[in-house]
């Protein structure tokens, strides 16, 4: 069969053309391999490092060997900086996944009168998380009980009662809506803004921006904020299709929520202008915003937990803005805004946010001269 002469033209052209540029190359053939790797290591739907407190009396043997088995299993970590003896507050803080309580006269006592009842408290804003705990503390609770009465069946009496706290119809668009949301703002954002300057790059028309009389920090505001813009405009709308269309709760504050959603965008917006500043057309653009946001969102705990990941890559999770938005969605609107939450994340975002601020503008001047 012989091949079409024009056809093979254009093959030849196109390959050429996409080949010829070794940012092109470099995306084409080691982003992948480099993805593939990293994930392949970072990513597991096994649910470890929970965060656990529990509420006993020093003498109650029984909660005490139950309590220490979670601790020695490859499942549960001690809470760390827990403060007062709510521990409501402790899981709307964060500093706990899951609180262990015990009953009022001891889970030892109650045991040897016939009956007793212990209560787990569950963060299940991530359900799978939380159905995962769940699972974990009951086999443990059946093991140290079998071990404590052997051979008599049933075991001794205990009721076990988990209370899912802000989620507790265990919904999954509960879980997943805000996730999907940071992820529509992050688009709107930070593909629109490198695709912006990389189509100003292409046709040539930066070079005639640049010889105005306007300054380049003129231009890079007027090429960025109408992103973040259009972002905090997309901002009533997805939250009112999230509350009023999948039962997602709002239980904080809208205005505190419409401000961290501000410094995320101010965040991706300058990411999209530092992106820009490696490409040359739209072509490049495109990839280069695929290579970026599908690690960024991979890593930011929006589908597996960042707790499961290597230490190495948990600090490449650190750096990802993404991450620290999740966290303020979730807790703003499932939890309510704890204010000690709500500030270590907006303050690391505006950290880094300042960073990637001066990066990109330090970028965009290199590639100019």
């Amino acid at each position: 069969m012989k091949l079409n002469p024009t056809v093979m033209g254009f093959f030849r052209k196109e390959l050429v053309q996409t080949l010829r540029d070794p940012r092109m190359r470099i995306m084409l053939f080691v982003m992948p391999v480099i993805q593939m790797t990293l994930f392949g290591i970072a990513i597991s739907t096994e649910t470890r490092n929970i965060k656990l407190a529990a509420v006993y009396e020093p003498n109650d043997f029984l909660m005490g060997r139950v309590a220490q088995r979670c601790y020695s299993s490859q499942w549960f970590v001690p809470a760390k900086g827990l403060t007062g003896n709510d521990p409501f507050q402790w899981i709307q803080s964060g500093k706990a996944d899951a609180v262990l309580v015990a009953p009022e006269k001891g889970l030892t006592r109650g045991v040897g009168r016939g009956g007793a009842s212990l209560q787990l408290l569950i963060d299940s804003s991530n359900i799978t998380k939380g159905q995962a705990i769940e699972n974990y503390t009951r086999a443990i609770l059946n093991q140290v009980m079998g071990e404590a009465f052997p051979g008599r069946n049933p075991n001794p009496p205990v009721r076990f009662v988990a209370r899912y706290l802000y989620n507790p119809e265990m919904k999954t668009a509960v879980f997943m809506v805000p996730s999907v949301l940071c992820m529509i703002l992050l688009m709107v954002t930070l593909i629109l803004t490198s695709s912006s300057m990389a189509r100003e790059k292409e046709s040539g028309t930066l070079e005639t921006l640049l010889s105005s009389p306007a300054t380049t920090t003129e231009i890079l505001l007027g090429k960025s904020l109408p992103y973040v813009a259009l972002g905090m405009a997309d901002m009533p709308l997805v939250i009112g299709v999230a509350v009023f269309g999948f039962g997602v709760p709002m239980r904080g504050s809208f205005g505190v929520l419409l401000l961290c959603a501000l410094i995320f965008m101010c965040n991706a917006v300058a990411l999209g202008i530092l992106l820009s500043t490696f490409v040359k057309n739209l072509q490049q653009s495109a990839m280069a915003g695929f290579l970026f946001i599908f690690p960024a969102i991979q890593l930011s705990g929006v589908l597996y937990p960042v707790e499961n990941m290597p230490w190495l890559l948990k600090y490449c999770a650190y750096l990802d803005p993404i991450m620290y938005f999740v966290n303020l969605l979730r807790n703003i609107m499932l939890k309510g805004g704890d204010f000690q939450v709500v500030a270590v994340n907006a303050g690391a975002l505006v950290v880094m946010g300042f960073f990637a601020i001066g990066i990109a503008a330090r970028r965009f001047h290199q590639t100019l001269n």
